[in-house]
């Protein structure tokens, strides 16, 4: 994060705390409370704190567009995107993924010649791959200068104190984030753009705590696909480990798995075209003997 991020983060955290430390108490009502937990305003502030703790705990648990269910649980990370989580659900067995930018490293069930992980580079063409991250500061950026957001009320989430808001936003909403708030640095807001340019309806349930980190995202997309719901949750922020690679000796790239995979067809074919002519040849001995061969 360059300098004027962090400069930008500091105000906003130190415009926040004013907020909601002393507007209640300059207005001495309801109308203090109001600006107090103004959406846009109080999205924007948890959204630069957010940014600059770079790292936290995430817990999710997803119905998929064809009704199964996933989860993800261990550390996401923003800027680049990141993650260090086990993969649960969606008929497959429990699998650990590690993210850095757009490599993407899979633990592997049985090891390939010693090496545990398969590394995938989710580029193409050199440019970066488009994909949403479901990390905590991508869901506030899906919100930045959002007007159809609205503050429903103090709440306690999982035990934990916080503000409660919510929204049903079009994917042109979406296209439109950040813009009249200008809280992302341009790559950011321009990379979020194209990632959800295929959503068309988005319903969202917002819980920011009173640390200003939000602590739960129960959301709905939907796209030409279907409708998926997500839940998550997340929790020590700036305090999660960074998301770090695997030792490089125990890592395999993905085209290398599948040469091994096509070597074993391969492999798989020869001794096949040789059980075929070894039975070509016995039949060929019963037959010469007089016997019953063995085709038909």
């Amino acid at each position: 994060m360059n300098k004027a991020v962090r400069t930008r983060a500091g105000v906003a955290i130190g415009g926040a705390a004013l907020l909601v430390g002393g507007l209640t108490a300059c207005d001495g009502g309801k109308g203090g409370d109001a600006k107090a937990h103004d959406p846009v305003e109080a999205v924007k502030a948890s959204y630069l704190k957010t940014v600059a703790a770079k790292f936290a705990k995430a817990e999710l648990s997803t119905v998929d567009k064809d009704g199964k269910t996933s989860a993800q649980s261990g550390t996401k990370g923003w800027y680049p995107s990141g993650h260090d989580v086990v993969l649960k659900g969606g008929g497959e067995p429990d699998s650990r993924s590690i993210m850095m930018g757009d490599t993407v490293y899979t633990q592997m069930d049985k090891p390939l010649k010693g090496k545990t992980w398969m590394q995938m580079d989710l580029s193409k063409d050199g440019k970066p791959g488009v994909r949403l991250n479901e990390d905590p500061a991508e869901y506030l950026a899906m919100l930045l200068g959002q007007d159809k957001l609205t503050h429903v009320g103090a709440e306690q989430t999982d035990g934990i104190d916080a503000q409660h808001y919510k929204g049903s936003f079009t994917g042109a909403d979406l296209l439109k984030a950040d813009e009249s708030t200008k809280a992302m640095e341009e790559k950011n807001r321009q990379y979020l753009h194209e990632s959800v340019k295929h959503i068309t309806a988005f319903e969202v349930d917002l819980w920011i705590g009173a640390d200003g980190y939000p602590v739960r995202v129960d959301s709905s997309s939907t796209d030409a696909k279907g409708t998926s719901k997500t839940t998550a949750k997340f929790s020590d922020f700036g305090k999660a480990a960074a998301v770090q690679p695997p030792p490089a000796d125990q890592v395999v790239t993905f085209d290398a798995v599948m040469k091994g995979v096509d070597a074993d067809l391969e492999q798989v074919d020869k001794d096949l075209a040789q059980a075929d002519k070894d039975l070509e040849e016995a039949d060929k001995t019963l037959r010469d003997a007089g016997l019953p061969g063995l085709r038909r």
